[in-house]
């Protein structure tokens, strides 16, 4: 039967009954592993730039930009105008590992963005379609070009779902790589933080690798995300990641950084590791290269291209309209200087949002780079359970021992609790509020801002003000909690 337009409104005319049906039917026939869609039950139908409109009429500004894939927000003119162009072309729209004038156009845009040092001496290997297939692609490729298996990785770290993926992040069950201390202010590991914190960390990162009994044998390749995104919104410290490239130079170890969030300006630099000036061998990249659409790719050293033919593949790696969105994007973030722009403007709006700690005791930390912003809550009931040592609830353990580690004499005090209960909090105001945001960090208490690169300052402006809103409104419901348990509570009424 045909779709008319009247039952394509029907569908879609902004009735909370069509809204609410179409969530029920995804409760009952979507598999137990959604996870977007339980924190935010909303029925997107149209969209453009930062705003979404669902099912039932309402409107939201999406500060989670499909996980940070949409540089250039829902919708962009050019994006749709690449795409189009593709398909009036009448050209195929997957060609497996085939050379096609859009695909060439997509290697000539992205080598003319790479880092200096490797855009020259660069091969790039399309994979599978997700940001996880280009992370499996790298290990595989170190692998062989090394000789060896092992890999080292970061607390905190996420690199995607699949087996090796998942081995290196911050949640694997099973653990199959090396784990080292990620340094971070607020929650650092050796209870310190700033300069000093690093360092410890560099240093005990290069112990490791150095010591013959530390059970850490010569790598095939160290995996890093400039800015860790899924792990809390945690810049890695400039100085930090020099060394971390000079660590892995000195001993021959291939240098993997995981842009597939951070990249295409995010952060206030076309890649993020320009803001250390650090080339790296291997850069896994996904999300914004493909202009909303899937794509992934591994770009690389000509020296580690010890592959043979079919050594790597993967059905979809020749996705044309993916590579022309891509493409368009990559050339209008580079054009309009997209990334000095968030600098600007993500600098600003990490500076507004430092007054929420002031205002809210709940408010623990505010950090990012760019327009990759983290806000953590914790608990200010916490308190003395907090600050029973550097390594108290919600923070990191000694990496060397898994004990606590004693306070340093001018250790900054001990952060609060997280608070994953207080975040949800936050993100269910957001929602009412009209505004989309994700949540991520160690506990699931950070509060992640990641908006389009075109934001507007009045709609930035508008962000900040749905946000300290919501914090507002969850600190309140927070500390009416905490007021009717402790009147429940007998012995608090005893005393």
């Amino acid at each position: 039967m045909a779709v008319t337009e009247s039952m394509a409104e029907s569908a879609y005319g902004g009735t909370r009954t069509v809204h609410e049906g179409i969530l029920k039917r995804q409760s009952a026939r979507e598999s137990a592993a959604r996870t977007y869609a339980r924190a935010l039950p909303i029925v997107p139908v149209r969209a453009r730039g930062l705003t979404i409109e669902g099912a039932d009429g309402r409107r939201y500004l999406d500060c989670l930009s499909g996980a940070g894939t949409l540089a250039l927000g829902h919708n962009h003119p050019v994006v749709l105008e690449a795409i189009r162009k593709v398909l009036d072309s009448g050209a195929p729209l997957s060609v497996l590992d085939l050379a096609t004038p859009v695909k060439d156009a997509f290697i000539t845009e992205l080598f003319r963005t790479l880092p200096p040092g490797l855009a020259d001496r660069a091969r790039v290997q399309f994979c599978g379609p997700a940001g996880t297939d280009a992370v499996e692609a790298a290990f595989k490729l170190v692998r062989a070009a090394t000789g060896r298996t092992g890999i080292l990785a970061f607390t905190g770290a996420y690199h995607g779902m699949t087996a090796d993926a998942l081995a290196a992040s911050g949640g694997a069950g099973e653990v199959r790589v090396a784990r080292l201390p990620y340094p971070q202010d607020y929650r650092c590991p050796f209870g310190v933080g700033g300069a000093p914190g690093a360092e410890l960390a560099a240093r005990f990162t290069e112990s490791l690798l150095d010591d013959p009994k530390s059970g850490v044998p010569l790598a095939a390749g160290m995996i890093l995300e400039p800015v860790q995104g899924e792990g809390g919104v945690i810049p890695a410290p400039d100085d930090w990641l020099r060394r971390m490239r000079q660590f892995t130079a000195d001993r021959s170890i291939p240098l993997i950084a995981d842009e597939i969030q951070t990249g295409v300006g995010r952060t206030g630099a076309f890649w993020a590791v320009q803001h250390s000036a650090v080339t790296p061998d291997v850069m896994v990249l996904s999300k914004a290269i493909g202009g909303s659409l899937p794509l992934a790719v591994v770009v690389y050293h000509e020296d580690l291209d010890v592959w043979r033919p079919g050594a790597h593949a993967g059905t979809f790696r020749g996705n044309q309209l993916a590579m022309a969105a891509g493409t368009a994007t990559l050339a209008y973030v580079r054009e309009h200087g997209l990334a000095d722009r968030a600098k600007t403007l993500g600098a600003r709006m990490l500076s507004q949002l430092e007054a929420l700690k002031g205002e809210f005791p709940c408010v623990g930390d505010v950090r990012g780079r760019g327009l990759m912003i983290g806000v953590e809550l914790v608990d200010p009931e916490g308190a003395e359970a907090g600050r029973s040592g550097p390594a108290g609830p919600g923070h990191e353990a000694s990496c060397a021992t898994g004990r606590a580690l004693p306070p340093a004499p001018d250790s900054p005090a001990a952060p609060l609790p997280a608070s994953p209960d207080l975040a949800a909090a936050v993100q269910r105001e957001c929602l009412h509020r009209g505004l989309i945001v994700e949540l991520g960090g160690r506990h699931n208490s950070v509060v992640r801002l990641l908006p389009p690169l075109t934001i507007s300052d009045e709609q930035a402006a508008a962000v900040l003000d749905r946000l300290s809103d919501a914090v507002a409104a969850a600190a309140r419901g927070h500390q009416d909690n905490g007021h009717r348990r402790r009147h429940d509570d007998p012995s608090e009424r005893a005393g």
